[in-house]
């Protein structure tokens, strides 16, 4: 089968979809914002056709590339992995005649307020929402809902650009910041309280074939904006334990109604004092080197079982569930460069054999910015067959290592 793929080179986790691919017996073509002999070896090693184009999110270029390789040979795929490149496939793959996600499918997955009325007119629980592009439109959700609210990009990918909005005061202002003010159209929600997770899906043929939930400690809104918290993102070993039965029947629905075929997914919610909400869809991979997590925690390869997926259909592997896993992010104590760490030799003595996976930039490099996500500075993953004793090694370790800079 010969699969054509976007961007195998950044983030660095995409070369394994590549690596899968050619594991799984593909015909691997790419095509990529790079040229190929900027990759290095081992990646080059794993395609068999690669096109350059300047953007590969500008549909022109993107289905120009996608001609190309139509007239060297078949087709059979076209696929993304990354969010912001889902759509531009979809709507190329569609004018092109190639399987794959639909244009609607992708569109749903990426405009939360289209989303969002999808899944409410279908019976599924989301926070009230609507697209606005006035203050007017503005004052008059917040009228009808009342504070707080979020306003955040209709495309929008975690917590970027995402304002939760307590007062009129702070309403005024995410008005000005978010571009409502000057006509832009933005997604204005109704502020869920509770806690927040999230549900990794790879869906073959319109079934969820492998299932993973995960928590988020904080929430990511209170994570994205608080220096001091070191924030985690852990996953369970017990998905099948009777409190995420809801979770995981509301996981299937959103995949039937969206019409989602064969696709990696991730799905957040919300449970808190009004239920189970459900929050937004990507049609993608997790970010942040999720799948690696999820491998490390059940003993598996997500990437091959994608590339398994596409070429030959399901295979009968299932995750082992031996360990619950986490992602720590460890944030600078101030903006500037890395000066030193502290506690690292400590943790090494205490929970050394926990930790799978650790990334901590030499002194000199500059910090980037709190909001940037997990993977913005120093971050490290661990895992332990047991939830809550791995919450408690994360929340010691976030205590004990201090990233220092000047």
């Amino acid at each position: 089968m010969n699969i054509l793929f976007i961007e195998p080179a950044f983030p660095p986790y995409q070369r394994n979809f590549a690596r899968a691919l050619r594991a799984a017996g593909a015909y691997v073509m790419v095509v990529s914002e790079s040229p190929l002999a900027s990759y290095d070896p081992e990646l080059r090693s794993w395609i068999d056709w690669h096109w350059q184009v300047p953007s590969v999110t500008d549909e022109a270029a993107l289905e120009w590339a996608v001609r190309e390789a139509q007239a060297y040979t078949w087709v059979d795929r076209l696929e993304a992995t990354i969010e912001a490149h889902v759509l531009p496939a979809a709507r190329v793959r569609e004018r092109r005649g190639i399987a794959g996600t639909s244009a609607r499918a992708a569109w749903l997955c990426r405009d939360k307020p289209s989303m969002k009325q999808a899944l409410r007119e279908a019976g599924i629980p989301c926070a009230q929402s609507a697209a606005v592009s006035s203050a007017a439109e503005v004052h008059e959700f917040v009228g009808a809902v009342g504070l707080p609210i979020i306003l955040k990009p209709r495309d929008g990918a975690g917590a970027a650009g995402t304002h939760r909005v307590g007062d009129l005061q702070d309403l005024e202002f995410a008005i000005r910041a978010t571009g409502v003010a000057d006509g832009q159209s933005v997604a204005i929600e109704e502020f869920i309280e509770g806690h927040e997770g999230f549900v990794d899906t790879l869906t073959i043929g319109g079934r969820i074939h492998h299932e993973f939930v995960s928590h988020y400690f904080p929430n990511v809104l209170e994570a994205m904006r608080t220096r001091w918290i070191s924030p985690a993102i852990i996953t369970t070993n017990k998905p099948d334990a009777p409190q995420y039965a809801e979770v995981r029947a509301m996981s299937q629905r959103v995949v039937q109604v969206l019409e989602l075929d064969t696709s990696p997914t991730h799905m957040e919610w919300f449970f808190g004092p009004k239920g189970l909400k459900f929050s937004e869809i990507g049609a993608r991979v997790p970010g942040v080197g999720q799948w690696d997590l999820l491998n490390e925690a059940n003993d598996m390869d997500l990437y091959y079982e994608w590339a398994h997926a596409l070429v030959h259909g399901p295979t009968s592997s299932r995750p082992s569930r031996r360990y619950a896993a986490g992602l720590l992010s460890l944030r600078p104590d101030r903006d500037g460069t890395i000066v030193d760490y502290e506690g690292l030799d400590e943790i090494a003595h205490r929970y050394g054999d926990l930790i799978t996976a650790r990334h901590f930039p030499p002194p000199g490099t500059p910090t980037q910015p709190v909001e940037a996500g997990f993977h913005a500075n120093a971050w490290l993953r661990a895992r332990h067959p047991d939830f809550d004793t791995l919450k408690d090694v994360l929340a010691d370790i976030g205590r004990i290592v201090q990233v220092r800079a000047r």
